[in-house]
């Protein structure tokens, strides 16, 4: 903050009382036209790295099939007997050991 008016006294004494206003004004309009310009050159940048982004994006996906819903269950799921109730299956046998 001291160095910001360290600088306003300079201007101050180099151009004087009557053309500060005119030269703060000046300058302030350049570092408007300045921070658009770059506003504008980002937003290019933005534009065509997302263009790339999507054009690589549609290059590198891979087909995929599309999915065949299957109603039918299999013949050998058919053929599987499910255990009755005084048999045993396989996660209920016994230990002997």
């Amino acid at each position: 903050m001291q160095e910001l008016i360290l600088v306003f006294v300079v201007a101050l004494f180099v151009f004087g009382p009557k053309k500060l206003p005119e030269l703060s004004r000046a300058l302030g309009r350049g570092v408007r036209e300045m921070k658009r310009a770059l506003r504008g050159v980002k937003d290019s940048f933005d534009e065509a790295e997302s263009r790339i982004e999507e054009s690589v994006s549609l290059e590198t996906r891979p087909e995929v099939p599309e999915k065949e819903e299957k109603t039918e269950v299999p013949e050998p799921m058919k053929q599987v007997e499910k255990p009755g109730p005084d048999e045993e299956g396989p996660e209920e046998k016994k230990d002997d050991g």
